[in-house]
């Protein structure tokens, strides 16, 4: 079936109710009724929850051949417990496995053998990288993976798409009866917020600490109710790696320069008011455009309400300066983040779901004036990829891009016109992950277009500084400089599945002609 963007979804994986992409708003009042997880009462008083290692919780928590196990990433490329808990799952021999993931970085690449093997045979996630994506790219992964955002697997885990039947859970701190924090202990990172969907609707959750505090320990993210084991090891992780990859402040004279006519766009956009809000992507131009954020806010003599994301260095330094009133976060992309979730008494953590779950009552995206975000690819449509690299291969993540971009008032994307002597602007993007109709804005380094439909930005901007060309422009100019690049060929194997936020299918990946890993 051809969905709206014109994207070939094959019928097979139109089952169970799944329909292709039909517009951002499409199940605007869609009503269902939540997932729950089953529940072994505890009416007695109870003992210890604590249990004396991995293995241990895995056998005590019933895992078997096919069930679905859930994992976070708040520790990013500095995390340890997936591959702790794949390692003693592989020894058990339990096989056919979903891992279902907030997002996989190159510190999971233990799923790899595991795909190899038959342990793991599906994988739902946002980010998939590294040689996890070139394995699933190259058509080992039994089933397809599934690519969510952040908002997208909220939804999923609450409406019962994907039903857990144990979730993993890195903790930095927690107290025997499984109180767990972001905050503390040996592996801070500041906030939980991706885990709130696992802790609440999984059928069993284990939670796993290298620092164990004494009980209660409150403010607590993970709450004792929903928990059902507790684990102490040596140590969940690397802190010191929440920071690495995209997540990097430039000095680039190109990315600044892009930053900040993204800056400039907001400051003429009409929406540059006092009170207004604002989040930025991970990648160099998108994190500096905070930084430029603070002249423009002086010239117009306004302040911001509220930033939200991944916090990071440059948001705390702006509300530490009195530039932003409040900080609401789903998670810590540096130390500075996390050292402010301890100290500022406006950073508020949130849970994934109020942060983009489209299926509630109003999540905070829809709150947003602005979003700065980065793409690998954009066509003439507005369409943008940031899921597939050049060569066809699984590289990146949704994250909550899509989430954001459909939400906001204004979406600016921000991506040099020219990658890696590759065109970003180009006829077809390769895999659609967000639609043209959400993005308003393409600022590059040849210029900045609007998408047509905001006749209201083009007004605001005609008598700016602003370079302003159309998008088939800044695709001229890339084909001029870069050449136009060959399409890519595929076989017929689909390897994973990009699912749009509201569970309809956007778009589907398949492996690359005569790739194997």
């Amino acid at each position: 079936m051809i969905n709206q963007l014109g994207r070939e979804i094959p019928d097979e994986y139109l089952t169970d109710g799944r329909e292709v992409f039909q517009g951002q708003y499409y199940r605007e009042g869609y009503e269902f009724t939540k997932s729950a997880p089953t529940v072994k009462a505890h009416v007695k008083p109870q003992e210890s929850k604590l249990v004396a290692s991995i293995r241990e919780a895995v056998i005590a928590a019933g895992l078997k051949d096919g069930m679905t196990i859930s994992f976070h990433h708040h520790l990013r490329n500095g995390d340890y417990v997936v591959n702790l808990v794949m390692k003693e799952i592989h020894a058990l021999g339990i096989k056919d496995l979903l891992v279902c993931a907030s997002s996989l970085n190159t510190a999971h690449n233990y799923l790899v053998p595991c795909i190899e093997d038959g342990t793991v045979t599906g994988i739902s996630t946002s980010g998939i990288r590294d040689e996890i994506g070139e394995t699933v790219s190259a058509g080992k992964l039994k089933n397809p993976a599934i690519i969510r955002t952040h908002g997208g697997r909220a939804r999923a885990i609450e409406d019962g798409s994907v039903k857990i039947d144990i979730a993993f859970l890195a903790a930095p701190t927690s107290d025997e009866w499984g109180n767990a924090s972001g905050k503390g202990g040996k592996s801070d990172t500041g906030v939980l917020s991706y885990v709130d969907g696992d802790a609440r609707y999984a059928n069993k959750v284990v939670i796993i600490t290298d620092t164990l505090v004494p009980a209660p320990n409150f403010p607590a993210s993970i709450k004792g109710i929903d928990v059902d084991y507790v684990v102490e090891v040596d140590s969940i992780g690397d802190a010191s790696k929440i920071a690495t990859g995209v997540l990097r402040l430039t000095t680039d004279t190109r990315e600044l320069m892009l930053a900040e006519n993204a800056a400039k766009c907001m400051y003429h956009s009409g929406l540059f008011k006092d009170g207004f809000s604002f989040q930025t992507g991970g990648g160099g131009p998108s994190l500096a455009t905070t930084t430029f954020l603070k002249e423009f806010m002086d010239k117009a003599n306004v302040r911001c309400g509220w930033a939200m994301g991944g916090i990071t260095e440059p948001i705390v330094n702006l509300y530490r300066d009195g530039y932003i009133n409040t900080l609401l976060d789903d998670q810590a992309f540096d130390l500075a983040s996390v050292a402010s979730a301890h100290s500022d008494p406006r950073h508020f953590e949130i849970s994934a779901s109020q942060y983009a779950n489209p299926f509630n009552k109003g999540a905070f995206v829809n709150q947003l004036d602005f979003v700065i975000l980065g793409a690998l690819e954009v066509d003439i449509d507005f369409n943008v990829n940031v899921v597939q690299g050049s060569t066809g291969i699984l590289q990146g993540a949704p994250g909550g891009h899509t989430d954001t971009a459909a939400g906001s008032k204004i979406a600016i994307i921000v991506a040099p016109l020219i990658r890696s002597r590759l065109a970003t602007v180009r006829n077809h993007v390769t895999s659609v992950t967000t639609p043209g109709e959400s993005i308003d804005i393409v600022v590059t380094d040849y210029g900045v277009a609007v998408n047509p439909a905001r006749q209201d930005l083009l007004e605001a901007f005609k008598d700016t500084d602003i370079p302003l060309k159309t998008i088939e422009e800044l695709r001229d100019l890339a084909y001029q400089y870069a050449g136009e690049p060959e399409d890519i060929e595929f076989d017929d194997q689909v390897v994973a599945l990009i699912e749009y936020r509201d569970g309809t299918l956007i778009d589907v990946v398949r492996k690359p002609k005569n790739f194997n890993k």
